[in-house]
């Protein structure tokens, strides 16, 4: 049985990925610009696919595009965490509640969470952290909301990438992650909700402390 060539990934797609990996290590910091030129030469394609990338990356909130300033990576503050952190804190345990409701199986959560603690990279432990979030509300049956919930994963991996910079909590939101997924697979979905609201709640409050801006 033949089996098809995984498919090369476009200029763009590489583009893309190779931007979002330098601002979630903090190698693109919050507030540097993000020249098309100087990126087409260091990615060694040509200005058409760093534009397409960063109109993408603008999509996601990881840079924001101004008439005057040009393309700069997003800045983070606590005015900007507590807004991503709103909208997950408002849909995110409705949505895995509902998920659980649909029989949701979580093999791919476990996966992920085994990845965010296995490695000592930020940037990849905070998408393992986003994988693990997104399968737990993935199959709540609303396309809609997955779509919401899916909009700003980029933001709150920038959020959660940045904070732990400043103040390392990892461990301790492994801990959480670990609880929500204990009770997720007993079958408790009004419990494992509840977990991941309190988690959601408490990493703003952990990570900006009033007055805090990173």
């Amino acid at each position: 049985m033949a089996f098809a060539p995984s498919p090369i990934p476009s200029r763009t797609q590489f583009v893309l990925e190779a931007i979002r990996r330098g601002i979630l290590i903090g190698d693109l910091s919050p507030g540097q610009a993000l020249v098309e030129t100087e990126l087409a030469a260091r990615f060694g394609v040509s200005k058409t696919p760093v534009r397409e990338a960063l109109k993408t990356l603008a999509g996601t909130g990881l840079v924001v595009m101004s008439q005057f300033k040009g393309v700069t990576v997003r800045a983070v503050d606590a005015g900007m965490a507590h807004e991503v952190y709103d909208v997950r804190l408002l849909l995110e345990p409705e949505a895995l509640r509902r998920s659980l409701g649909r029989g949701a199986s979580l093999g791919a959560a476990r996966d992920a969470l085994l990845r965010a603690d296995e490695t000592v990279d930020r940037a990849e432990r905070s998408l393992a952290n986003r994988e693990f979030h997104r399968e737990l509300y993935v199959s709540c049956g609303n396309p809609l909301l997955i779509r919401m919930l899916d909009e700003v994963r980029d933001q709150a991996a920038l959020v959660s990438t940045v904070a732990w910079a400043a103040h390392p909590s990892w461990e301790s939101e492994a801990d959480e992650h670990r609880e929500i997924l204990r009770l997720a697979l007993a079958g408790d979905a009004a419990g494992s909700a509840l977990a991941l609201h309190d988690h959601i709640a408490s990493f703003v409050r952990r990570a900006f402390p009033e007055g805090d801006h990173l």
